[in-house]
């Protein structure tokens, strides 16, 4: 087992590198390294079904962390794409199919209908993964084709269903095919359990998670949060998969229910890694499972179905994008995008072979032609990015309207106490948009029942910032009271963020030259204000003046901060450092002093004494 995990990984970090670079993508790196490694080129790994399925569980979690991008008002809002235009590319591309296996090519009714199910569906895992590496995902063709796969998740509900119906002998009807506790119960105990699994998702997902995750934020080990999300994620899979529901569409439904919650970015933060992981997994076994004997054997006959499922396809999706009045540049997209099979073909075609639907042929060639469509996919996104460079058009992504997307003015703040309070304050007075980070659940609480809002999380960690929005923020407000854990963000965001403006909150001097070594823009020492006004306020106890008392305030803190300055080039100078502060230290009683006799002499003036003293002379 080490050594097939060896091999995966091995293969992935040749294969993938190299492909980005070449300007291929991810996925289709990860497809190639599975052809690398696959049973017809070095032969290292054999068959792929053990890891296919283990990989799938990959999907679900993309599918989660969709959900937590996809809040419930944006979700209704594509409601009539989802059920309009999902609903029709299913049918229709299901129907035309099962002509073409019907009357063209003499199959059964039977088996034409259940490859024209199959074929329907399209790759979530690899279009869902290019588009939002090339940034397309928010475009309105991007949003349409989630739409669809969305749709096309749902839709393998009612086809798991259907399929046993289909078999040609009628005593397998009865036999389970899938792993459901409902299998055998009437339709409406089924249609009860469902409705039921998934009312209990959404509630707790609503009512019950928050204290949950709070709780276990208390603990402030970030591997325990880690532990309950996937815990969550795997639950809620495994729960759908035994009402013989969709897993994927369980864990989407829960990411969706906790877009809205504090402890969205840290849930992202934490998945995204056994997401990205698992997805390549999925990818190579895809890659490794291509069948090359029987794709050399039958060439031609191979290469005509691929081609002929995605004209189909395509012509499908093309018509559909002109009747719903998609915009003409995101059309071609929108097309190119679906063109393909998908993975949950694969779940399906094992149902067929169980039922005897398909013959084994049928079914070989119907897993080569779903594989190499959907190594052809990310060549297809390829073909269209180059076509648009060429044409010099710009697609718009329209379906973020101004009022949904996030404004220009974006402020991030990490940390959010007394001294972030203030500055958030101040900046959503003035119109900054405010995106709030804060390790500290009891915190969190407190600002939400006041009406802020604020997220759970750590903002020393890059896929934290990022899922903040860092990449198109403005600035990063540090007003954390951890010195250590601000000198690593601001190395973090100077690294991964060089365009972002970083204030930051200084414990005292020594942090101050810190922050001023790592070139932060601004900052100032949570004490040092508060301590000048109450010397002030002091000195007029005292018996000073208030014009004198204040004048004196204002010298010392434009003198303490260019004594910051200067002296900040010199820490870690020990001899050099403390020659400065003295120097400085005098320079101060110098100034104050030339200051104070400066003002007494006005002063003496003032009163008269000066024009006595001429008049004597």
């Amino acid at each position: 087992m080490l050594e097939i995990a060896l091999i995966y990984l091995a293969a992935a970090i040749v294969a993938v590198p190299i492909a980005k670079r070449l300007g291929l993508g991810s996925v289709l790196g990860y497809l190639l390294a599975g052809i690398l490694i696959g049973p017809y080129l070095l032969g290292l790994v054999g068959d792929q079904t053990s890891v296919m399925h283990f990989a799938e569980f990959g999907v679900v979690m993309m599918l989660f962390l969709v959900g937590l991008e996809l809040q419930p008002a944006r979700l209704w809002k594509l409601r009539h794409s989802i059920l309009g235009l999902g609903g029709l590319q299913v049918t229709l591309t299901a129907a035309v199919i099962f002509a073409i296996c019907y009357w063209f090519m003499a199959m059964h009714w039977q088996t034409a209908l259940a490859i024209g199910l199959m074929l329907a569906l399209s790759s979530t895992a690899i279009v869902l993964q290019s588009l939002e590496e090339k940034g397309w995902l928010k475009n309105e063709a991007g949003q349409n084709a989630f739409s669809v796969l969305l749709f096309q998740d749902i839709a393998v509900i009612p086809i798991l269903a259907l399929l046993p119906l289909l078999a040609f002998e009628p005593m397998l009807n009865a036999t389970s095919t899938h792993n459901s506790l409902t299998a055998d119960w009437p339709v409406w105990g089924q249609v009860t359990a469902s409705v039921t699994v998934i009312a209990a998702i959404i509630l707790a997902g609503k009512y019950i998670s928050a204290p949950l995750f709070r709780y276990i934020a208390e603990t402030r080990m970030r591997e325990i949060f880690t532990v309950f999300a996937l815990f969550l994620v795997v639950a809620i899979a495994l729960i759908m998969q035994n009402v013989g529901l969709s897993p994927a569409l369980g864990t989407f439904l829960a990411g969706v229910v906790l877009a809205e919650s504090e402890f969205r970015h840290e849930l992202e933060a934490d998945i995204e890694p056994f997401k990205g992981l698992l997805l390549g997994l999925f990818f190579v076994a895809v890659g490794a499972s291509i069948d090359f004997a029987l794709l050399f054997n039958q060439f031609t006959l191979v290469v005509t179905l691929v081609a002929a499922l995605i004209v189909v396809k395509a012509a499908v999706l093309y018509a559909l994008a002109r009747t719903f009045k998609i915009h003409h540049t995101q059309q071609l997209l929108f097309t190119l995008a679906l063109a393909q099979g998908g993975e949950f073909a694969f779940v399906l075609l094992t149902m067929t072979n169980t039922l005897q639907i398909l013959t084994p042929e049928q079914s070989n060639l119907t897993t080569l032609v779903v594989a190499i469509s959907m190594l052809i996919a990310p060549l297809l996104l390829m073909l269209y990015d180059t076509l648009q460079k060429r044409s010099n058009t710009t697609t718009k992504p329209e379906f973020d309207k101004p009022e949904q997307i996030s404004p220009a003015k974006h402020v991030i703040i990490a940390g959010y106490g007394r001294f972030g309070q203030i500055m958030g304050r101040l900046l959503s007075t003035q119109g900054y948009d405010i995106s709030v980070l804060d390790h500290s659940p009891s915190q969190i609480d407190l600002l939400r029942r006041f009406g802020n809002t604020v997220h759970y999380g750590d903002a020393a960690r890059k896929e934290l910032l990022e899922a903040a929005g860092a990449d198109t923020a403005q600035l990063l407000v540090i007003a954390i009271d951890n010195a250590d854990k601000t000198l690593e963000i601001v190395k973090l965001v100077r690294k991964h963020f060089p365009h972002l403006k970083i204030v930051a909150r200084a414990k005292d001097r020594r942090h101050a030259y810190q922050l001023l070594n790592l070139h932060v823009d601004a900052f100032n020492r949570e004490t040092v204000d508060s301590a000048i006004n109450l010397a002030v306020e002091t000195l007029e106890l005292l018996g000073n003046s208030k014009e004198d008392s204040q004048r004196a305030g204002h010298l010392f803190r434009e003198h303490d901060r260019a004594s910051v300055l200067q002296l900040a080039k010199l820490w870690g100078d020990d001899h050099s450092y403390g020659v400065a502060v003295r120097q400085r230290t005098e320079d101060l009683k110098q100034v104050l002093n030339q200051d104070k006799r400066a003002r007494e002499s006005l002063n003496t003036c003032d009163q008269g004494d000066c024009e006595d003293n001429h008049k004597d002379a």
